[in-house]
């Protein structure tokens, strides 16, 4: 009876435009040619789409991902689950997943049922927090590891202590070609007379092309007839952000330097044919990369294997491959080396030959064959220790009690927001455009595009990041040095000056975009309004305003932590908080004030971030006493669902508690403040409370009624004596997307701690 054996292939693939995506499409076809004793290997793919209409796939995808859609992930672990592939091999590249560092994927990883082999294209020596975890995580779900170097190997186990026995080596794979004199295609591009130099890839800054324009001067002095070919298409990510601006900067390089005839520019992503031939036609290969922990590069593979005289700079694969006389290395940046190398080898026929022939025999190892059987011999491997252990290897979620988390839908947000920003209110779900704007809610929408951009990277969100960052630029009154609030539809400020918490609140948005912004304007703007305006809120009496100025402010020293005088405001607000509590809280009433009101737990979560920036114990017993009370006074331990305090009275000491109408405003507070609480203590039971205060939304309230319409993407105004408030503004409805973001995050992190 014959044997099949199935392969499915986690990975970008053509006709993206993506290394690895030309390595998955490589190594599939490989397996259609290994000896396998009479078994039939099928192979698929499941493909990565960084856009949302995907692309034209041939018939070997079987299953699509969009990268930033987080169910995509898990119902491709059920798709696979349920179909003949008896392994999973996970190409990995942090960049090909969404969520920050890739941790996506885990979402895929933690809900499979079959064995997973994972191909690490990228292991960095010095990973940021995310990425270590990340990398930790996946190799928890995998039964091996493959790298591709001999230094990656060594990189798991030291950095990443990840078992020796767990790692496998299999080089980057190269297609077997016959060793040709250069000549052989050189007629074919009309070069037969030329010295060829050749860079191929995907172009984008940091690949140190600018190098060898920089050198060919000298070159060409003595062998003018030398051509430089930069053969690739812009990286399309990078060209979607900069557009053509690095390509434009080389091509005014070449005219600057009068290298019109020297160096010739091939605009456009060629397949695997044109590609040989092009490297069979060159007599150097450059490979000029800056970034020296560059740990693999397929182009500089194709070379070797190609039998091309190669010069590198020294990064960590160029060190590996080409050592024993199989290339030259130079220092990057270092002009005069590259152009004395280039020299050296164009005038030395005999040294070029050597070069070639020991990069060919090298090659011999690497071709698409042989990688393709040490895959397969692993991929056997795994399957039989999976199917023989008692229990399966896969990792239990460590977090049962976090409740399972909507996709994240902004379709009412954006029908909330016109042009100038997102409107207050709404009737039912319709934009109500008779209460006009203010600058609470567009913080809150900025702080959610903020949280969005850093979960999902989808630049799509960009246009309303800077929407609402423009309102708040608009609201900044330079006669005041204070923001103002309301703005009617026609664009007409109300005030001069909002209220205490109403600028509070902005402060505590514009420092944690300071923190988390990757867009030089939009941090330097909001750096400027912070700067500007934090000068006139020394003054503040409102608790709620000065919590959210303490938070903003070590938000901004996350970033800039020398800045003196936001240090000295933050801890001189810090100070003034604690004194409220200690003159008012008694062992019934642990608050600050009198009186309970809204947004409640941002003033407990601002002494634990103040106790925490500056190791003060007294911020910290206030922030831990103060909102224990605030939970056990929400808290209905029968139900074990939150009774918030409600606006129509609110909580004043002696008095009841206001039951109705409860708003939505008060859980991302309470979730934020929880979550600060877990990472102060490592106490599960604040993750817990999490999850009770985010199921709120879901119906886990007082009416058991979901306050979140999962049909529009809002949240309705919220819980009155004898119903659901139907509308849908844009407190409610951000405090919901706050809510969803913050539990996103959350799972995000505890999943790779």
């Amino acid at each position: 009876m014959t044997k099949t054996f199935g392969v499915s292939f986690i990975a970008s693939y053509i006709p993206r435009q993506c290394g690895i995506a030309t390595f998955t499409n490589d190594l599939e076809n490989s397996f259609r040619n290994i000896k396998s004793n009479g078994t039939i290997i099928k192979t698929s793919i499941t493909a990565l789409n960084d856009t949302p209409e995907g692309h034209k796939y041939s018939s070997e995808v079987k299953f699509e991902i969009k990268d930033k859609k987080i169910n995509d992930f898990k119902e491709a672990a059920y798709y696979l689950n349920l179909s003949d592939k008896d392994i999973i091999n996970i190409q990995h590249e942090f960049g090909l997943y969404g969520g920050e560092a890739g941790s996506h994927i885990l979402y895929l990883l933690e809900n499979l049922k079959k064995p997973v082999v994972t191909t690490f294209h990228t292991v960095l020596e010095t990973p940021n927090e995310d990425q270590l975890k990340v990398t930790k995580e996946i190799a928890k779900y995998s039964s091996y590891l493959v790298v591709q170097s001999e230094h990656s190997f060594d990189i798991l186990e030291r950095v990443y202590e990840i078992p020796r026995e767990k790692i496998r080596f299999i080089p980057h794979g190269a297609h077997d070609v016959p060793f040709l004199d250069t000549a052989y295609y050189k007629d074919k591009f009309q070069l037969m007379e030329k010295k060829v130099l050749l860079t191929f890839g995907l172009l984008s800054p940091g690949k140190g092309i600018e190098d060898v324009i920089n050198a060919l001067p000298k070159v060409v002095e003595t062998n003018p007839d030398t051509v430089y070919i930069i053969l690739g298409a812009t990286h399309p990510h990078v060209k979607k952000q900069f557009g053509e601006s690095y390509r434009n900067s080389l091509e005014n390089l070449v005219q600057k330097l009068n290298l019109e005839n020297n160096v010739i520019f091939i605009n456009r992503f060629v397949n695997t044919d044109e590609l040989l031939e092009f490297l069979l036609m060159s007599d150097i290969y450059i490979s000029p990369y800056h970034n020296m922990e560059q740990i693999v590069s397929g182009t500089l593979t194709y070379a070797l294997a190609s039998g091309k005289a190669i010069i590198s700079t020294p990064y960590r694969y160029a060190e590996e491959l080409l050592k024993n006389e199989k290339g030259i290395l130079y220092q990057p940046k270092d002009i005069d080396s590259l152009s004395n190398a280039i020299k050296d080898l164009l005038n030395d026929e005999y040294k070029r030959n050597k070069l070639r022939k020991n990069a060919y025999e090298a090659g011999r190892k690497m071709i698409w064959p042989e990688v393709a059987q040490s895959y397969m011999d692993i991929f056997q491997q795994a399957v039989i220790e999976f199917k023989g252990a008692s229990t399966h290897h896969v990792p239990l979620p460590k977090y049962k009690m976090i409740p399972a988390l909507p996709e994240v839908n902004l379709s009412h947000l954006k029908q909330m927001t016109d042009s100038t920003g997102i409107l207050q209110h709404a009737i039912f779900s319709v934009p109500n455009r008779n209460e006009g704007y203010c600058i609470d809610d567009n913080a809150r929408a900025l702080l959610v595009g903020i949280m969005n951009k850093y979960l999902f990277h989808d630049t799509e969100i960009d246009a309303l990041i800077n929407t609402y960052l423009t309102f708040l630029h608009h609201a900044y009154n330079s006669k005041t040095g204070l923001f103002r609030n309301f703005m009617d539809y026609q664009r007409n400020w109300l005030e001069d000056s909002g209220s205490e918490d109403s600028n509070g609140r902005a402060i505590f948005v514009l420092g944690y975009l300071v923190k988390n912004s990757t867009d030089q304007s939009g941090l330097a703007l909001s750096k400027m309004l912070f700067d500007q305006s934090i000068k006139k809120m020394g003054d503040f009496k409102s608790i709620r305003a000065l919590s959210h100025i303490i938070m903003g402010c070590i938000f901004y020293l996350g970033r800039f932590s020398g800045a003196r005088e936001i240090k000295r405001i933050c801890k001189k607000f810090l100070d003034r908080i604690n004194e409220h509590y200690h003159d008012t809280a008694s062992d019934e009433w642990k608050w600050y004030e009198n009186l309970l009101t809204y947004d409640n737990a941002r003033i407990p979560q601002a002494m634990l971030m103040g106790g925490l920036f500056f190791n003060n114990n007294d911020f910290l017993k206030t922030g831990f006493e103060s909102l224990n009370w605030l939970f056990d006074l929400l808290i209905d331990r029968e139900s074990n669902s939150l009774s918030l305090i409600g606006n129509e009275g609110w909580y004043q000491r002696g008095s009841e508690k206001a039951k109705f109408d409860q708003q939505p405003v008060e859980i991302p507070a309470l979730i934020d403040a929880c979550y600060q609480a877990y990472l102060l203590t490592s106490d599960k039971e604040w993750i817990n409370r999490t999850g009770i205060a985010f199921s709120w939304f879901l119906g886990n309230n007082d009416r058991q009624e979901p306050i979140y319409d999962f049909i529009t993407g809002g949240c309705f105004d919220g819980l009155t004596s004898n119903m659901t408030n139907q509308n849908q503004g844009a407190e409610s409805t951000l405090s919901w997307l706050l809510a969803l973001h913050r539990m996103y995050r959350i799972r995000q992190e505890l999943q790779v701690e």
